[in-house]
Formats: C-alpha cells, structure tokens, sequence
C-alpha cells in the first residue's frame, strides 16, 4: 500500500522558483500554446526584476509556469502556461490557485490581469476562479492582423 501514497505523491504538481537555467523549456511550452509568445527577453527581465517566476513540475518534468508581480497592496498575473500535452488536466487551475496564494501570502488585496477576448477557455477558468471582468484595453496584444484588446480582470483577495 506504500507504494499507492508514493506514486499520488509522485502525482502531485510541485513548484519551485524559476532560473535561467529553466529558460530553454519555458520558452519551448510558451511558443507552443501561445499564438504570440513572450520572448527570451520578456521572462529574463521579469528574473531579473524580481517578479515571482514559479515553475511547475510533474514527476520531474517542468509542464508550467507562471509569472506574477506583486507591490504595494496588488498582484499583477502576467503570464500562466501550461504544456499542451498537460492540458485539459486541472493544471492551468491548480496553477493559477499557487499564484493567487501567493499573492495572498505578500498581502496583496487584489489580484489582476489581462486576457484575450478570444481566449474562451482562459476567460473561463479566471472567472471560475472568482475574477470579474472589470474593463476592455483597447489595441492591448499583437494579433495576426493589427492588434487584440485586452479583457483586464479582477479577484479580490481580501
């Protein structure tokens, strides 16, 4: 029976701070699930600006990410991906929960973020989580003809 607890523990995402040296995969998960990744760059300077950069990890595996910066009384989720073959799992979620704790934790009152309108699945998930739409960015993302607008959404952590 040891050997069942072992292998759900084995199961269960773990997360630790992100380095240059996970850069190479991160970079690799981003250009596959996103139509207009952030660069090389983008995760280097978010390092190096100290911004939360937490990786997840499965078995071993990095299979997400996530970036937050957190100041004065508000958290900013800039980035959140999760490997296409680890979606569709409860990742994204649970994820999303570890970086909305950890907000919490720096005493943060509010969460925010933006999202592509087309981002159906994205949107829905944030909303499960309790965030609001509050507002439309205008010409907000790169798109593949001009740009997108941003939805900008809301938890409140208090």
């Amino acid at each position: 029976m040891g050997g069942s607890v072992s292998a759900q523990l084995d199961n269960l995402p773990q997360y630790r701070r992100m380095t240059a040296d996970d850069l190479e995969v991160v970079i690799a998960i981003e250009n596959e699930v996103y139509p207009h990744p952030w660069t090389r760059g983008n995760f280097y300077d978010s390092l190096n600006a100290g911004y939360h950069c937490w990786i997840m990890e499965l078995t071993g595996e990095i299979v997400g990410y996530g970036v937050v910066s957190i100041g004065a009384d508000e958290a900013h989720l800039l980035n959140l991906g999760i490997a296409a073959r680890w979606q569709r799992r409860g990742l994204g979620r649970e994820m999303l929960k570890f970086l909305i704790q950890l907000a919490r934790e720096a005493f943060a009152h509010k969460i925010y973020l933006e999202v592509r309108p087309s981002n159906i699945g994205g949107r829905r998930l944030y909303a499960s989580a309790g965030f609001d739409e509050i507002a439309t960015r205008r010409g907000y993302y790169p798109a593949h003809r001009g740009r997108e607008d941003a939805v900008i959404m809301e938890l409140n952590l208090k």
